[in-house]
């Protein structure tokens, strides 16, 4: 027994240790250690929280956008008040932090401008929501679907499989077209030329036919066929459809499986798919002469 009291004792001092002694703060080695243990069990606990409600969240069917916002919500609120249980451990008033404060707000002025940007950027675009998760955006040159809204930068999937990353301040600042922010309605369209002498109104009927039969059309507001103009070697005719399609892999298919029917359609009704054709006249009057 005495060489455990022995034992409690020279741990209890060791804790007592003081490690910092000011007018202002006395830091000994046991409040340290305690804030430490704090600060890492304050952590699993927001992200234990975090996950649950996550959890949550997601079987009542609430959209991505939403629950990242409140996951982030309730993580950074969570960690606000293990910071300041840490600090009470402590000791460290929020007064002592006055000086230290401005000198961090006037680095951050200088040298951080960017990180602070696109971190209230991504919180105008969770709050706001021009950009969802899940969203078909188009960018620039770059279409692809929204698949995450971080602190600092978006992540977009390119069509072709690519990842890009882009900052939240660039979302804001730039031109976005958004594809589905509304609803996933498109127009599209499918061009055709037939030889002339092909029976115009009929061309027609049958473009009309065809993209009505397409499940992926929808009746209103429905397809409209136009008899464009004269072309050099054919009639050009233009197929005009509102179709859901929330990316433009979607468009595509429907457009081909248009262009197959109308391939198989005007060949049993024998109307000629025009192709580019030049005529050649000769001067009969010319005569060649051998040298």
């Amino acid at each position: 027994m005495e060489s455990i009291d022995g034992f409690v004792e020279q741990v209890g001092e060791v804790l007592d240790l003081t490690l910092i002694d000011s007018a202002a703060v006395a830091l000994t080695l046991g409040q340290v250690l305690m804030a430490l243990l704090a600060l890492i069990g304050g952590l699993l606990v927001a992200r234990i929280v975090e996950g649950v409600v996550g959890a949550r969240m997601r079987r009542a069917d609430v959209g991505p956008d939403m629950l990242q916002l409140v996951r982030r919500l309730l993580f950074y609120g969570l960690m606000a008040m293990v910071v300041l249980a840490v600090l009470a451990i402590l000791g460290i008033p929020l007064t002592a932090f006055a000086f230290v404060s401005g000198a961090i707000a006037i680095g951050v002025g200088f040298g951080a401008q960017n990180i602070i940007n696109n971190f209230i950027s991504g919180w105008i675009l969770m709050g706001e929501r021009p950009i969802r998760i899940g969203d078909y955006i188009e960018l620039g040159d770059v279409r692809g679907r929204v698949e995450a809204i971080n602190n600092r930068s978006t992540r977009i999937r390119r069509t072709d499989g690519v990842h890009l990353l882009v900052p939240n301040s660039q979302l804001l600042e730039t031109t976005v077209v958004n594809w589905t922010l509304v609803d996933d309605l498109s127009r599209s369209n499918v061009q055709v030329g037939v030889a002339y002498g092909a029976p115009v109104r009929k061309v027609k009927e049958l473009l009309l036919e065809i993209c009505r039969e397409h499940p992926a059309v929808i009746d209103e507001p429905g397809p409209e066929v136009f008899f464009q103009d004269f072309g050099d070697s054919s009639l050009l005719f233009g197929a005009y459809f509102w179709l859901h399609a929330s990316s433009e892999g979607g468009r595509r298919r429907v457009c081909s499986d248009i262009r197959f029917a109308i391939d198989e359609v005007f060949a049993e009704q024998g109307i000629v798919i025009a192709f580019p054709q030049r005529d050649v006249h000769v001067d009969g009057s010319l005569v060649l002469r051998r040298e």
